[in-house]
């Protein structure tokens, strides 16, 4: 039986510790010199080059794992508007939510724009995750599309 190697095999530090600092450095947004202390800290000595060279190497493969793990927009959205308050001024919070309880996106105003709102329905309604089903408080709206085109039914 032939034995595959790991991806890290090769390197003296263990593969865990190699996936910890690429997480750190993508995931969190520190910087190298950032996560090359905090690897200190834990008794780990590399150098921030050693780090950088390990982001170069490793980001392809990470990003795949975190696009795979990523669940996919549902066929159903619900689409929330809601006045809330901040700082005793009130504000317009709008919310599309797909089936599954991810929220897609989120916008907040201080008034009615009806020009951000179109942006804002176009954004979330992009065409390669257009829903079978929108739901905007009690009302459901279907949409269909025929000949490349969106048309509302009900």
């Amino acid at each position: 039986m032939k034995m595959t190697k790991s991806f890290h095999h090769g390197h003296r530090v263990p593969a865990v510790v190699i996936s910890c600092t690429v997480l750190w450095y993508f995931r969190i947004s520190l910087s190298l010199r950032d996560v090359e202390e905090l690897l200190l800290k834990r008794d780990v000595v590399v150098t921030y080059e050693t780090i950088r060279c390990w982001c170069d190497k490793f980001r392809a493969g990470f990003a795949e794992y975190a696009n795979a793990s990523r669940r996919k927009p549902g066929s159903t959205s619900h689409l929330d508007e809601m006045f809330m308050k901040l700082r005793v001024e009130p504000y317009l919070l709008r919310r599309a939510v797909d089936q599954h309880g991810a929220e897609l996106d989120v916008l907040v105003q201080r008034r009615h724009d009806k020009a951000a709102a179109k942006r804002f329905f176009r954004r979330v309604l992009l065409p390669n995750r257009v829903p079978c089903k929108i739901v905007t408080g009690r009302t459901v709206h279907r949409l269909e599309i025929r000949g490349g085109e969106r048309h509302t039914v009900g």
